[in-house]
């Protein structure tokens, strides 16, 4: 189930649309439906709050205004050390030499 502070992809008329952060979720008044409060992660950020069955919370199809709309979760990208398995044989500095070569760029504020 997608819970508080998942991110979601809100798909529109089938097509990708915009990033959210689910902020709130709480029962509504209707049975079986909840007040879904999301950030839409636009420039300006928005917040909203929707009237969602758990089944659209969690990734089935609904209208809105007669168009189709659906939540899809965004997963995490996992970081580990896969990376560093991915070196050839042939590559002969070993694995702390090539952390030491990482260069860290700053970004400068101009005045």
């Amino acid at each position: 189930m997608n819970i508080e502070g998942d991110i979601v992809l809100v798909y529109y008329k089938e097509e990708p649309g915009v990033y959210a952060r689910i902020e709130r979720i709480e029962a509504d008044v209707k049975p079986d439906w909840y007040r879904v409060t999301l950030t839409l992660l636009t420039i300006p950020k928005q917040v909203i709050t929707w009237i969602l069955r758990e089944e659209y919370i969690n990734g089935d199809i609904f209208t809105m205004g007669g168009n189709s709309m659906r939540l899809e979760k965004v997963e995490s990208p996992e970081f580990d050390d896969e990376e560093e398995d991915t070196e050839t044989e042939d590559d002969s500095t070993d694995k702390k030499d090539s952390k030491k070569k990482t260069k860290i760029v700053q970004f400068k504020k101009k005045d």
